[in-house]
């Protein structure tokens, strides 16, 4: 089936990821400026500002560039704050494995963290009829491409702002502010909660490390904390078991 702008997907898609496009715009406006006060160079800022689909990982890797962070510390920070994908991957393969190569790589890069949100409430079980896949695959890239286009649109507008907003404006603040907003939105679980918890803890306890890899101790501590809690559920789901 091809891809219909008339589908009823196609509107739920949009109306879903516009409930929370001003705080991904926030976001992408506060990367930009971000990008602009790091020190890149023009062509290096619009290649990231349009290519670069990740903005914990950018906002995680711009400040390791400005300070001159050695590469694999740069490297190593964005992959481990981008593990989460992994996870994303692995539940929603039996959505695009019917897909060839290619399609399924443009459908990933269109994942971000609130798309995955919106796409497993809409479809918590991947459909097994011709219609079914369509209108997810329907569903799919037009949240995508809906979150796609308010990121780079903030991107870009937060670059054309970047050198005339005076540091007073508290910018970083206010990311930080749009951050948590987004954070909120994703902690809808215990264990979530607990993850966010301990990262944060051990973000604030490991501060004066360099180069921010607190933030590496963060993921490692949350990865950790998430694994001894699941480990124990299960030794007591094993224990009850007549």
């Amino acid at each position: 089936m091809k891809w219909r702008l008339d589908h009823p997907e196609v509107r739920a898609g949009i109306r879903d990821m516009a409930a929370v496009a001003p705080g991904i715009s926030a976001w992408g406006v506060m990367t930009g400026v971000a990008m602009v006060k790091s020190g890149l160079s023009v062509p290096e800022v619009l290649l990231m500002a349009t290519a670069v689909f990740a903005g914990s990982s950018q906002l995680a890797a711009i400040p390791l560039l400005a300070a001159g962070a050695p590469m694999w510390v740069v490297l190593a920070t964005a992959f481990c704050v981008n593990l989460r994908f992994v996870v994303f991957s692995i539940h929603l393969r039996p959505y695009v494995m019917h897909h060839g190569f290619w399609r399924r790589l443009f459908q990933g890069y269109l994942m971000a963290d609130v798309n995955y949100v919106t796409f497993t409430q809409r479809f918590p079980t991947p459909a097994t009829d011709a219609a079914g896949i369509h209108a997810q695959d329907t569903y799919w890239m037009a949240n995508g491409l809906t979150g796609w286009s308010s990121w780079v649109a903030s991107s870009l507008l937060g670059v054309a702002l970047g050198n005339s907003v005076p540091e007073a404006w508290g910018l970083g603040f206010a990311g930080i502010l749009a951050l948590v907003g987004i954070m909120y939105s994703l902690v809808t679980t215990r264990l979530r909660l607990v993850s966010a918890g301990v990262a944060g803890a051990a973000a604030v306890a490991s501060l004066a490390l360099p180069f921010k890899l607190n933030i590496l101790v963060a993921i490692a501590a949350a990865v950790a904390a998430c694994l001894m809690v699941e480990s124990s559920a299960a030794a007591r789901r094993a224990s009850s078991r007549p």
